[in-house]
């Protein structure tokens, strides 16, 4: 996934979820990884990680 999209759906995610958007990237990061779809695993880690940025840029 494009460095974009990942910050386009961590910012949808983040405005309707709030504190909880991370747990939620976390949770599709391990149901990708159990499914054996290291791709998708992998896009909702670094979603994840957009998250904690945009978190800590709203927490500063």
């Amino acid at each position: 996934m494009e460095v974009s999209k990942i910050t386009e759906y961590a910012r949808a995610l983040y405005n309707s979820h709030g504190d909880k958007a991370e747990a939620e990237a976390a949770q599709k990061a391990k149901q990708h990884e159990e499914a054996g779809e290291e791709k998708e695993a992998a896009d909702w880690r670094a979603i994840r990680a957009a998250i904690r940025e945009i978190r800590g840029a709203h927490e500063s």
